[in-house]
């Protein structure tokens, strides 16, 4: 099992952080770790919530969320065969901004293997996340 994380101080307050970080539909526009993120359901995200997920270099995937904090924070989850992805998405008030916790965990019976495979492209695509979300924001 692997985990890679991310964190980044933002000036801006997480009011103004989260409905960016939780409009995924956008996240194209400020990151090129996406190409594309589709939802399958409108409305706002909420647990249960689904979205096809297309990245650079990497193959599409099916994102499930299964748990959000309005304001806060949001998780949600991908599976392949013997592989559960689980990617948590936190803005928590820091200073007179925010700081920004982005975390994904490579679990199940390949979980180590795909993050062994995949783990340079994954810190740098969640590097890339928090640094385009700063620049979007502020």
């Amino acid at each position: 099992m692997r985990t890679f994380s991310s964190q980044i101080d933002i000036a801006a307050p997480p009011e103004r952080v989260w409905p960016v970080m939780a409009d995924v539909e956008r996240w194209h526009e400020w990151t090129a770790s996406i190409t594309r993120i589709k939802r399958l359901e409108p409305g706002p995200l909420r647990a249960g919530a689904r979205a096809y997920v297309r990245q650079p270099k990497l193959p599409p995937a099916y994102w499930e969320v299964t748990d959000v904090q309005p304001d806060r924070e949001f998780t949600w989850i991908s599976r392949s065969p013997g592989v559960l992805v689980t990617a948590r998405h936190l803005v928590e008030p820091f200073g007179d901004g925010s700081r920004v916790t982005l975390s994904l965990h490579y679990g199940g019976m390949l979980g180590w293997l795909v993050g062994w495979l995949v783990g340079g492209i994954t810190q740098r695509y969640m590097d890339m996340e928090a640094a385009g979300l700063k620049t979007r924001v502020e």
